[in-house]
């Protein structure tokens, strides 16, 4: 592989996260418990990642603001047109992976 210097990572790892979060917007039938389920995380693990990542510089955010990153939208309007209740099933297994 060709060296890639710190910027052009950088650059290349912003992309690829801005592609996930596209993805993610194009697919609000995937619901985040279904994915915390799955992999360990969900769009509010990116959420409160970009919300930990600004304090660790020193810029404040709040929760609502980087959720609204992630959504395209206030979370809460989200939840409103994409969210059903959870399924008995995917609670248990929620229940059955502990805190996250």
């Amino acid at each position: 592989m060709t060296e890639i210097d710190a910027n052009t990572m950088t650059e290349l790892e912003a992309a690829a996260f801005r592609r996930l979060v596209a993805h993610l917007r194009e697919r609000p039938e995937v619901q985040n418990i279904d994915m915390m389920n799955l992999a360990g995380f969900c769009r509010n693990c990116l959420s409160n990642w970009i919300k930990d990542a600004a304090e660790e510089r020193g810029l404040a955010m709040s929760k609502d603001d980087s959720r609204e990153i992630v959504y395209g939208m206030s979370y809460e309007e989200w939840k409103s047109r994409h969210q059903p209740e959870a399924t008995l099933e995917q609670q248990k297994a929620f229940d059955l992976r502990g805190s996250h």
